[in-house]
């Protein structure tokens, strides 16, 4: 076990197996990291483009999201770019990935959690629009593997806090996430 100074205090990053972890291709996956929730968004395409709802305040993924403290946003990342690990010790984060294709990195830093030391990666974008909820203490990050770029568009239930918030390098050796193109 290390524990990370500028990582919450809390949290202790357990030696993970070299790799991915598993990997999600169902919203219904028994493998998925406890308290991560998926919805499988929808795409409406017509011959203009294509249209998607991401989220209704009050309902699905975030209905426990107060509307007085909810921040929405948007990130653009460049194809290749990493973005990864952060977490947050209060913080739900809702993501909806909109354009591009995000490799999703998930990693359970929650001791105690039933999937403590857990890997999760998605494949998340245009061609698979599902909607995720992160819940506190589950590190996360992603890698743009599209050749354009990825927009995501993301929700918290909390404005944002740099008390909150601890951050992983995308390479930390006892997490041992593998970012290289997978060839499968």
């Amino acid at each position: 076990m290390i524990r990370l100074m500028d990582a919450p205090a809390y949290t202790e990053i357990p030696v993970c197996e070299p790799g991915l972890g598993s990997l999600i291709t169902s919203v219904h996956s028994p493998r998925l990291i406890e308290g991560v929730k998926i919805d499988a968004g929808t795409l409406w395409p017509d011959d203009r483009g294509w249209f998607q709802e991401l989220f209704r305040t009050g309902t699905g993924l975030i209905e426990m999201f107060p509307a007085c403290s909810t921040q929405v946003a948007a990130a653009v990342s460049y194809p290749g770019i990493i973005k990864a690990f952060h977490l947050h010790q209060h913080q739900t984060d809702f993501w909806a990935p909109v354009t591009g294709t995000f490799q999703v990195a998930l990693v359970d830093l929650r001791r105690g959690s039933p999937t403590f030391g857990a890997k999760n990666t998605l494949y998340l974008g245009e061609q698979r629009p599902w909607r995720i909820i992160i819940p506190p203490g589950v590190a996360h990050g992603y890698k743009i593997v599209s050749p354009s770029a990825g927009v995501l568009v993301y929700a918290t239930n909390r404005f944002y806090n740099p008390d909150d918030e601890g951050r992983i390098p995308h390479d930390h050796t006892s997490i041992a996430y593998d970012w290289a193109t997978q060839h499968k």
